[in-house]
């Protein structure tokens, strides 16, 4: 019974969790870039949330500006790794070591407190059902300004960019800038969950983001698996990453009801994480030649 009682809380953490899968979806999915950069921008997007609710600004303000502040952090991986040359991977672990002081800078200390008592807030753990009614329709808006977008000669330039990059240059589509564009997109993203991510828990920590590339891949590769043999649209694939974050933090919190050791859940992440990329390999390369000398002894 606990377990049921505590799962609308899980529920709506791991939508939070799904909004920033989401971000993590764009660069990983459709850009095919690898961008580390998300550990440190959505701690920014929850350090400027907090300090500005709690010094009067509006929520819904304070939530834009947060946007605005991770695509300032995608904006510099994307000007390291296109006008510098840094490889991308590198160029994310660069700006997530600068967002480190630069989230300190921000709240003054390693952890600033947002009572849901004192400031308006959208969502909180003190009503977790109204945080999932709100939480639905945010995600509702936030995939279809995406599908909206994605389907603009911009977005289709971006996804064209992650397809097939000389192909796009050969088309005349500035490939850096798109590069740019969707890393700017995706840490936009990722700061928002941070942002209403501070806004649930009641407080912004300078590890709020530790591993949550991790959890933002676990998301997208589960979604993906539940969503790819049944539903093929881009909507219904946003849709499976937000369900694959929900799936995440419900089988953690299962196991901290079990009693299991919570220190391993992210070496658990990485495990599946890694068997789930790993699969289309195999499949290739092992199962696809048992295959042909299967057909080759017939």
């Amino acid at each position: 019974m606990a377990l049921l009682g505590a799962l609308p809380g899980a529920i709506a953490q791991g939508m939070i969790w799904g909004i920033m899968a989401i971000g993590v979806f764009v660069t990983f999915k459709i850009l095919d870039v690898a961008d580390l950069t998300v550990d440190g921008s959505i701690c920014t997007g929850g350090a400027v949330c907090v300090m500005l609710v709690t010094r009067g600004v509006n929520v819904w303000l304070a939530l834009f500006i947060a946007f605005l502040a991770g695509i300032a952090a995608g904006f510099f991986t994307g000007a390291l790794h296109i006008f510098l040359g840094i490889p991308a991977i590198l160029a994310g672990i660069l700006t997530q070591l600068m967002l480190w002081s630069v989230n300190l800078k921000i709240m003054g200390k390693a952890n600033q407190s947002l009572s849901a008592r004192t400031h308006f807030v959208l969502i909180s753990q003190l009503s977790p059902p109204l945080a999932i009614l709100v939480l639905c329709g945010f995600l509702a808006v936030l995939i279809a300004l995406l599908y909206w977008f994605f389907g603009t000669e911009l977005g289709c330039s971006v996804r064209s960019t992650g397809c097939n990059r000389n192909m796009s240059r050969a088309q005349g589509i500035n490939t850096g800038m798109t590069t740019i564009l969707g890393l700017m997109l995706s840490n936009g993203i990722v700061a928002l969950s941070g942002a209403m991510l501070t806004q649930y828990q009641g407080f912004a920590d300078i590890n709020m983001g530790r591993g949550a590339i991790v959890i933002g891949l676990a998301a997208v590769i589960i979604g993906e698996a539940l969503t790819q043999r049944i539903f093929r649209g881009f909507i219904a694939r946003l849709c499976g990453v937000v369900l694959g974050g929900i799936i995440y933090y419900i089988v953690y919190q299962t196991v901290i009801f079990l009693g299991l050791d919570t220190d391993l859940l992210k070496l658990l992440s990485a495990v599946v994480v890694a068997v789930f990329l790993g699969i289309p390999y195999i499949k290739k390369t092992y199962f696809s030649k048992v295959k042909k000398e299967a057909g080759g002894h017939a």
